[in-house]
C-alpha cells in the first residue's frame, strides 16, 4: 500500500476570482486533484479549511470516483455540501478493492467524517472464556483482544447476558470463576462450593479427572451439544433414582434445571442456523434502527440496537451497506450475515471479510424459511426500538424547549452540561461534568477533574469549581473554535448562489441542530449565588461570553422540589411544584451529584488500598513481599531500623539505605 497527500494549490486561470460561487472553489480543488490520481483502487479524504476529514469513500478507480464530483448535474443536497465544503483532498493507493473496502471502514471510525453514516457505539462485546492456562480451568467473563489461553463462546450483546449464563452454569456444571491466584491461596472451600456453585477443586473435594469432565460438559453445551448434554444428564438422573440415591439424582435434576433457564433466556432458538448475525434496518421519522441478533452454536446469544448517524437523504440499503463495513472493523464475521435489505457490494464485503477471517463468510438477504423467519424476527425488533427512542426523543425536545422558556435561553439547549465536587473535609477532592442533550445523558462525555492544586484550602468549594471550569473551558477554547461557543445564526445566501446550494444549506442548518456541539448551550451549577458567582468570573477571566450560566441552590432543609435557582444579573426564583422542568433539572443534578460521589470514592478507596512500600525508588514487588513477609506490616517497615533492613533476605544495604531514608527524612 503506498500513501500520496495532496494539499490544495489553486488552479490556473481566474477561477479563484472573488466572486466565484463557492460551490465552485470546491470543484475547482477536486479539478486540481484529478490530474495526478491513479485509475487503479483507493481511499480518499475530502478536507475542509480547517483540515477536518468531511468524507471518507473508496472507489474502484479513483481517478473515475473523483471525477465525478466535478458534474454538479444531478447531485444530491449533501454532496453539494460537501463538495462546497472542499479545501483539500488525501488519498491511499491500495492493492485491491477489498483492501480499500477495508481500510475505508476504519478511517471512518477513525476520523468521524460528518458526511459519512456513522456507527455511534463501537464497544467491544463480552464473551464467555473457559480457561486453557490452569489444571482446573474456571469460567469468566472476557471482553477485548483473546491473548489469553482458552475456549471463547459468544458474541453476548451485554455483559449482563453473560453474568446470567455464567451464573446459570456455574450450578450446571459447578466450574470455578475465581482468580488463579485466589485458588492458589485456598485451605479450605469457599461459600460457592456450600451453596452449590462450584465443585471445588481448589481443595480437591472433587477428583481432578471428574472436574475436566464437568469442563468438557460445558464446553460441549456452549459449542451447541446442549441436546446431548441434557440427554446425558437425564439419564445419569434416571440411573441414581433407580439405584436409590436420591441426593445424587437430586444433583442432576438441579443441573438440569439450570441448563433449561439457560435456554429459556435465550429466545427464539433456530434448529438449522448454526453460527450467523442477523442485520435488519427500519426508518421513520429521519432516524434509522440497525438490530443485531447473534447466533452461535444454534443458539441465541442476544441482541443489540444501533441508531447510526447518517444523512435522511441515506435509504435503508446505504446506511446498512456502511454499517456493516464498520460493524466488523475490530470483530470476528460468523459464518454467516442474514440481513434485511440488500446492500450494495454484497459480493465484495463478503470477499473482504472472508479475506480478513481465512474462511468463507456468507452475506445474504433470505427470501424464505428459517432465516427469513429470523431477519423478520429483527425487523419487528428494530421498529419497536425505533419507535420507543421516538417517543423518548419527542419527550425529551418538549423538555429542553421547557428549559430554554424556564431560563430565558434563545433555542432549546443541544448541549448541557452539569458541574459539582465532592469531598471529605477537602480529601480527595473530585470535580465532576455531566453532559445532556437531546438524547438523554451523554456518558461518553461526562469528565472528572482530580483537584489538582496545592494553593487550595481544604474545603474550598468556590475554589474547586474555578479549577474545574478553568481545566474544562481552557481545553475547550484551544480544541474548537472560538465561533463555536454560541449557536451561529445561518448566513444570508448571496445573490448569484446556485438555488440547489440554498436548498442544501437549509438542509445543513437542519442536520446540524440535531448534533450535540462542543460548546454548552447551558451550564448548571449545583450550588448558590457564591458558587455561581465563582464560575462568572471564572468564564469572564478567560474571555468566555455568550455561555448562560444558572446556579441551582438546595431548597430549606435540602427539600427536593424547592431549588432556589440563580441567573447573572436577575432575581432568584423557583419553579412551580410538579413542573415537568423541574423534575428534569433535578434528574440532571442528581445524575451529576452521582458521578461527582462515584469519581471521589474511587479515588479515595485507591488512596486506602495504597501501600507506603510503593511510593520507594527501587522497590518492586519481590522487594516489597521480602519486606512484608518479614516485617508483617507497612507500618513496622517504617519503624526498621537500617540493621534490621539490611538483615532482610534479597534486601542489599544501598537498597536498605533507600528504604530507611525515605522513612526518616
Amino acid at each position: 500500500m503506498s500513501d500520496t497527500t495532496d494539499s490544495h494549490t489553486s488552479p490556473d486561470g481566474d477561477k479563484e476570482s472573488a466572486d466565484t460561487p463557492a460551490i465552485q472553489k470546491g470543484v475547482d480543488v477536486i479539478i486540481d486533484q484529478v490530474k495526478r490520481l491513479p485509475l487503479g483502487p483507493g481511499v480518499y479524504r475530502m478536507l475542509d479549511e480547517k483540515g477536518d476529514v468531511l468524507y471518507v469513500g473508496k472507489a474502484r478507480s479513483l481517478k473515475k470516483r473523483v471525477t465525478s464530483y466535478t458534474r454538479l448535474q444531478g447531485q444530491s443536497n449533501r454532496i453539494m455540501r460537501m463538495i462546497m465544503s472542499t479545501a483539500a483532498m488525501e488519498f491511499v493507493v491500495t492493492n485491491t478493492e477489498t483492501e480499500a473496502l477495508l481500510l475505508e471502514a476504519n478511517l471512518i471510525k477513525r476520523f468521524r467524517p460528518r458526511f459519512n453514516v456513522l456507527l455511534r457505539d463501537d464497544k467491544s462485546f463480552p464473551y464467555i472464556l473457559i480457561t486453557g492456562d490452569h489444571s482446573s480451568p474456571a469460567i469468566i467473563k472476557h471482553r477485548g483482544a483473546r491473548k489469553r489461553k482458552g475456549d471463547y463462546f459468544g458474541p453476548f450483546a451485554s455483559a449482563g447476558a453473560v453474568d446470567r449464563t455464567i451464573n446459570a452454569l456455574q450450578k450446571a456444571f459447578l466450574i470455578r470463576n475465581c482468580t488463579d491466584s485466589y485458588f492458589e491461596n485456598r485451605s479450605r472451600p469457599c461459600l460457592l462450593y456450600q451453596i452449590k456453585r462450584c465443585a471445588g477443586p481448589c481443595t480437591n473435594e472433587i477428583d481432578p479427572d471428574d472436574y475436566k469432565g464437568l469442563v468438557a460438559e460445558a464446553k460441549a453445551f456452549l459449542s451447541g451439544r446442549s441436546q446431548l448434554v441434557k440427554k446425558e444428564l437425564a439419564a445419569q438422573m434416571e440411573a441414581a433414582s433407580e439405584q436409590m440415591e436420591f441426593e445424587r439424582a437430586a444433583i442432576y435434576r438441579d443441573r438440569l434445571a439450570a441448563l433449561s433457564h439457560v435456554q429459556s433466556h435465550q429466545g427464539i432458538n433456530p434448529s438449522n442456523v448454526e453460527e450467523a448475525d442477523v442485520f435488519s434496518i427500519y426508518q421513520e421519522g429521519g432516524q434509522s434502527c440497525v438490530q443485531v441478533f447473534f447466533f452461535r452454536t444454534g443458539q441465541n446469544w442476544g441482541n443489540r440496537a444501533y441508531f447510526p448517524k447518517a444523512d435522511k437523504t441515506f435509504d435503508e440499503s446505504t446506511i446498512l451497506s456502511s454499517f456493516l463495513t464498520q460493524f466488523y472493523d475490530d470483530k470476528p464475521a460468523p459464518r454467516q450475515i442474514l440481513l434485511s435489505h440488500a446492500v450494495e457490494e454484497q459480493d465484495l464485503l463478503a470477499e473482504a471479510l472472508s479475506e480478513r477471517m481465512g474462511r468463507k463468510v456468507d452475506v445474504s438477504r433470505p427470501q424464505r424459511g428459517e432465516k427469513k423467519e429470523l431477519v423478520d424476527y429483527a425487523l419487528n425488533n428494530a421498529k419497536e426500538a425505533l419507535g420507543r427512542r421516538l417517543a423518548e426523543t419527542s419527550s425529551q425536545a418538549r423538555l429542553l424547549k421547557g428549559v430554554a422558556e424556564a431560563f430565558e435561553l434563545p433555542a432549546p439547549p443541544r448541549r448541557i452540561e452539569v458541574y459539582d465536587n465532592s469531598h471529605i473535609m477537602g480529601t480527595n477532592a473530585v470535580g465532576g461534568m455531566i453532559v445532556a442533550g437531546m438524547e438523554g445523558f451523554a456518558k461518553g462525555q461526562y469528565r472528572k477533574f482530580n483537584i489538582k492544586s496545592e494553593d487550595l484550602v481544604p474545603g474550598d468549594d468556590y475554589g474547586m469549581m474555578r479549577e474545574v471550569l478553568t481545566r474544562r473551558f481552557s481545553r475547550l477554547m484551544k480544541e474548537h473554535a472560538r465561533s463555536e461557543d454560541i449557536t451561529p445564526e445561518p448566513e444570508e445566501r448571496a445573490p448569484d448562489e446556485p438555488e440547489a446550494f440554498a436548498e442544501a444549506e437549509k438542509e445543513e442548518v437542519s442536520a446540524a441542530g440535531s448534533d450535540m456541539p462542543a460548546w454548552p448551550e447551558l451550564v448548571l451549577i449545583d450550588g448558590g449565588l457564591g458558587q455561581l458567582n465563582a464560575a462568572r468570573d471564572t468564564l469572564k477571566e478567560l474571555g468566555v461570553s455568550g455561555v448562560p450560566l444558572v446556579g441551582i441552590a438546595k431548597g430549606p432543609d435540602r427539600d427536593a422540589g424547592r431549588e432556589k435557582f440563580f441567573i447573572p444579573g436577575k432575581e432568584s426564583f423557583m419553579l412551580p411544584e410538579r413542573d415537568p422542568v423541574l423534575y428534569f433539572v433535578q434528574r440532571l443534578r442528581d445524575e451529576a451529584h452521582r458521578f461527582a460521589i462515584g469519581s471521589h470514592r474511587a479515588r479515595r478507596k485507591k488512596d486506602i488500598a495504597k501501600n507506603p512500600l510503593d511510593d520507594i525508588p527501587g522497590v518492586g514487588p519481590t522487594r516489597k513481599r521480602a519486606l512484608l513477609r518479614h516485617f508483617g506490616t507497612a507500618k513496622a517497615v517504617s519503624k526498621a531500623g537500617l540493621d534490621d533492613l539490611i538483615a532482610v533476605p534479597g534486601i542489599s544495604e544501598a537498597v536498605a539505605k533507600v528504604v530507611y531514608n525515605h522513612f526518616h527524612e
